[in-house]
């Protein structure tokens, strides 16, 4: 299914473009009237021909219907919601290590390694995996069916929820988008979704694969491009997993490890509509940005063990220079469109400089923080937040957000961005006018983010996090020791 692209570099130059022809215009033309003085511009409207006074009308009223018929449709977010994790798929540290050592191409070097790894992640004891991935061994019972049974889970129990909510009937969605990046079965997601609630047989709907954890906020993008030309009150679904069960890895390679100890059962969907009737967010603008690398977001170099037989871990630096140029990409995508005009200058001004002087100062790196009161960045892991965190000179509650998304839940994949929302929604820190960036990194390297006005706070907030918000938030070390 084709659909109009996403706001890129080409859309922003066409913006600017039309602003740059624009704003001159207008000028030239007040300056022209204001030169004339009122008796002559009075003298020239009484010896105007009629033709001429009928083009004077006709011709702004036509530019302004024009204008108002091409420019983008609001999109609204309805609401959304979380799977919501039960307490007998945890799996605390000591659980996870055990099984892992039934795993006989795991040598101790291996597990010596993932626990290094699980105690310097950010995770807490509470994260959950799917049914399979409790039995011992585990990759030996991460069959189809039991992958299937994790959507059934997953998928179902969140939109089960967003259905209650929002008191949508399911014959009423128009627009369905699903992302996973690495299950793809046939019948595909939106099959069995479209079975299950029996959406209507004209649905439109695509199933997004192979594209990491940013890939949603690229369904997000996807569906407010097709709700453009829905009719009005249109509404569209947005379904965001991974599927754990098939994805154990079983080998030496500690780069492929690593997946294993972070990822996490979970889900999340989302309500979109072109009509702000019971809306709660309001969708500000989506921006995608891709460096063309094709390194994988979980590409690690490992030193070797020192005497004391430590483990060195270390984030690829070419991968946190290809991140970094994402994420330089993103900001240069959206700062023109949520910064007010001082930051932009500053940010103009630091870009001409570097340019002339050849890069010899470092870049202005705009204080988001005048645009945006909340902040959502992916909860991939640790080093990611850090970075953002530094990078973005965030203070350490507005990443609060995605340290304890990250201690509570793991790494959810593209759906850890509305476990974020839902946090601080729990906390009850979100007001009505309130403006949120969500950040999604993934593979490839892309950096995705989206802005979010909020119209109404949510009513009931606590959503998965109904059973532990109240202990929230928690300290978490650098290194956790049992």
């Amino acid at each position: 299914m084709s659909s109009p692209p996403l706001l890129g570099k080409e859309g922003l130059k066409a913006a600017y473009c039309r602003v740059v022809v624009t704003v001159p215009l207008a000028a030239a033309a007040l300056v022209a009237v204001a030169r004339l003085g009122p008796e002559e511009l009075a003298g020239r409207v009484r010896d105007a021909r009629p033709v001429h006074l009928f083009l004077a009308a006709f011709l702004p009223a036509a530019a302004a219907t024009v204008y108002l018929m091409l420019r983008p449709r609001a999109v609204y977010l309805v609401d959304y919601a979380c799977f919501r994790t039960a307490s007998n798929c945890r799996v605390p540290f000591s659980t996870f290590l055990e099984h892992a050592k039934q795993v006989p191409v795991l040598n101790e070097r291996s597990i010596r390694f993932m626990t290094k790894l699980l105690e310097r992640s950010g995770l807490g004891e509470e994260t959950c995996l799917p049914p399979a991935h409790h039995y011992i061994p585990p990759y030996k019972y991460c069959t189809l069916d039991a992958a299937r049974g994790e959507v059934d889970l997953v998928v179902f129990g969140a939109l089960d929820d967003l259905f209650a909510k929002t008191g949508v009937s399911p014959g009423d969605i128009d627009i369905l988008v699903v992302n996973c990046s690495l299950f793809c079965p046939t019948p595909s997601f939106v099959d069995m979704i479209i079975n299950r609630y029996k959406l209507r047989s004209d649905i439109r709907s695509t199933h997004l694969s192979g594209m990491g954890c940013s890939a949603g906020l690229v369904s997000v993008g996807l569906a407010r491009n097709l709700l453009q030309v829905a009719p009005r009150g249109a509404h569209a679904l947005v379904v965001s997993t991974e599927t754990i069960t098939p994805n154990y890895y079983v080998g030496s390679e500690r780069a492929m490890l690593l997946p294993n100890c972070l990822f996490r059962i979970g889900g999340a969907a989302a309500l979109l509509s072109n009509s702000p009737a019971k809306a709660r967010f309001r969708l500000r603008h989506v921006v995608r940005t891709l460096t063309g690398a094709q390194d994988s977001a979980y590409t690690c170099v490992f030193q070797e063990e020192d005497d004391r037989g430590n483990v060195g871990i270390n984030l690829n630096k070419d991968l946190m220079t290809i991140a970094g140029n994402a994420l330089k990409a993103n900001i240069t995508a959206i700062g023109p469109l949520v910064l007010p005009a001082s930051e932009q200058l500053l940010f103009a001004l630091s870009f001409i400089v570097r340019k002339v002087l050849s890069g010899k100062f470092k870049p202005y790196i705009p204080d988001f923080r005048t645009a945006f009161d909340h902040f959502c960045i992916h909860a991939g892991g640790r080093a990611v937040i850090d970075e953002l965190q530094r990078s973005l000179n965030l203070s350490d509650q507005q990443v609060e957000a995605s340290r304890m998304a990250l201690h509570r839940f793991g790494n959810t994949s593209s759906s850890s961005l509305w476990y974020e929302l839902a946090y601080i929604e729990a906390k009850g820190r979100m007001r009505k006018g309130d403006r949120v960036w969500m950040i999604g990194f993934g593979s490839g390297f892309k950096c995705n983010s989206a802005a979010w006005e909020c119209i109404e706070p949510a009513a009931n907030a606590e959503g998965p996090w109904a059973t532990s918000i109240h202990r929230y938030p928690v300290d978490i070390p650098d290194v956790l020791k049992h």
